[in-house]
């Protein structure tokens, strides 16, 4: 598929209709979908009358908006009024929302065409994607293997060619980690830099929505139609929203990149280490200087994470409870006590409950200020990490990953080993800065598997200018973005 750039410009030019792309986009869809359990819900007819209203706009003469024509995937947990929204859980499985999320309404005004909703982890909660109630996604380079998550169908659809452009949330890597599973860019705004208004919230001091694409550009393009402040987000920021799409040719002539050399090569695998390290000399060729940098708390990001994300997590999800909306048990006929029991235990699912109880008991008296407290703390040594880092620095770089893409079921009786997958991902959502995922090489795995690899750029707060003009630098330099899933490339039209 094009890019949601040339797209756009070929859709306002009238060289192709916004229906015709729309046509080729819910194709491949319902190509590959049945292979890779990407979508939870792929609104078809909905899609087309959104696409030929673009149409007509073009023949009346009116402008056209930045993503005019473009098919866009919206994760399942982003409210999009009268399409099923479900959290890829049980206990969401015929919610309707009335309303849509911000971001959604952006999109629309952009003239956009929503095609459907993405499968992930149950209410964004996972490292790879096998957390949904409707089952796991499958990565479109080893159908054997995760794609990654929270937002993997997200990524898996972007990689796999069924839309340009995909929306995702991130609240410790979940859309950093899926972009480097699937080899796509995935980038994660500042924290307030795009309206959580419609997110359904899993950790509300950490969740970020943010754009998969296959390029930068449109990474950047994405992100300048969705940011900006927004009344119904009170955690929305006023800070004015940079023209990302009009910036000159990227490069990192004069950057000062650092790296925290001690902290990224402990514990991480050969092959991501070796790409990191060519990674790094790329973007030394391209006229960067690496600094070494520390960041000491770093490695205490994953358990102050894991601490305060499932306290959140505890108070957000506590409103399903079979009273207003969503899953009501059977059992609710028994009384109130009943009701609230079987509706949760039969709604969400293992990992779900498991944070769920996490964070009600380090909320509860006598752990908070023993678990809870502490790990705020940490969040606050770690944010002073980066401020102290970012004197020195435009940039810190990490693999976005400490491991290739590993295969599904490999980690799912030791959740430790899972959540320690975010090792590289989680200090930016506690410290709320922005980074992006970029392709950055290719590991071998068994069977004569390929399996993509990321490198993570961190930037400070509100800057996703730099970011963006660094990742687009070494993206012109490169070509592992150009690379293509082998394992659907010869799916044909079921």
């Amino acid at each position: 598929m094009s890019t949601a750039r040339s797209i756009r410009d070929d859709v306002a030019a009238g060289r192709v209709s916004a229906v015709e792309v729309c046509r080729q986009a819910l194709a491949r869809i319902d190509q590959v979908n049945p292979v890779l359990n990407a979508f939870n819900t792929v609104s078809h007819e909905r899609a087309l009358a959104r696409a030929a209203a673009v149409d007509a706009k073009r023949a009346a003469g009116q402008p056209l908006g930045a993503l005019a024509g473009v098919p866009i995937a919206v994760k399942d947990n982003i409210c999009t009024r009268e399409v099923r929204t479900t959290a890829s859980s049980r206990i969401l499985a015929t919610y309707v929302p009335p309303y849509d999320a911000t971001v959604v309404t952006r999109l629309d005004a952009a003239d956009a065409v929503i095609v459907g909703k993405t499968n992930c982890d149950e209410f964004a909660m996972g490292s790879s994607n096998e957390n949904s109630a409707f089952g796991p996604v499958r990565n479109p380079w080893a159908l054997t293997h995760t794609p990654g998550g929270s937002s993997g169908g997200s990524a898996a659809a972007v990689a796999a060619g069924c839309v340009p452009l995909a929306l995702g949330s991130d609240t410790g890597g979940s859309i950093r980690q899926p972009a480097s599973f699937c080899g796509v860019v995935g980038l994660k705004p500042t924290y307030g830099r795009v309206s959580r208004y419609g997110l359904l919230a899993f950790a509300s001091s950490l969740d970020q929505i943010g754009p998969f694409s296959r390029t930068v550009d449109d990474a950047a393009l994405a992100l300048s139609v969705m940011a900006g402040a927004d009344t119904w987000d009170a955690t929305s920021s006023p800070e004015p929203v940079a023209a990302w799409t009009d910036a000159p040719v990227p490069s990192v002539e004069g950057l000062r990149i650092g790296v925290p050399r001690r902290f990224t090569h402990e514990g991480v695998d050969a092959q991501v280490s070796q790409a990191f390290d060519r990674a790094l000399a790329q973007f030394e060729a391209l006229g960067a200087t690496l600094v070494d940098v520390e960041l000491p708390h770093a490695p205490y990001g994953v358990p102050a994470y894991y601490l305060v994300c499932t306290a959140e997590a505890s108070s957000n999800l506590a409103r399903y409870d079979g009273v207003k909306y969503g899953y009501r048990s059977p059992a609710a006929a028994n009384g109130l006590k009943a009701m609230y029991t079987h509706t949760r235990s039969e709604g969400f699912g293992a990992e779900v409950k498991r944070r769920i109880m996490l964070g009600t008991y380090v909320l509860s008296a006598g752990y908070y200020d023993a678990y809870y407290l502490k790990a705020q703390q940490v969040r606050t040594l770690l944010r002073t990490d980066y401020e102290q880092a970012f004197e020195r620095v435009d940039l810190v770089a990490m693999p976005t990953s400490p491991l290739p893409p590993f295969a599904l079921g490999e980690k799912t009786d030791d959740p430790l080993q899972m959540y320690l997958a975010d090792i590289f991902t989680v200090s930016a959502n506690l410290a709320g800065l922005p980074a992006v995922s970029i392709p950055c090489g290719v590991a071998d795995g068994a069977q004569g598997t390929r399996l993509p690899l990321g490198v993570q750029l961190t930037g400070r707060a509100f800057d996703e200018s730099t970011l963006l003009r660094a990742a687009g630098a070494f993206e012109r330099a490169t070509s592992w973005h150009t690379l293509q899933p082998p394992a659907v490339a010869g799916i044909a039209p079921s």
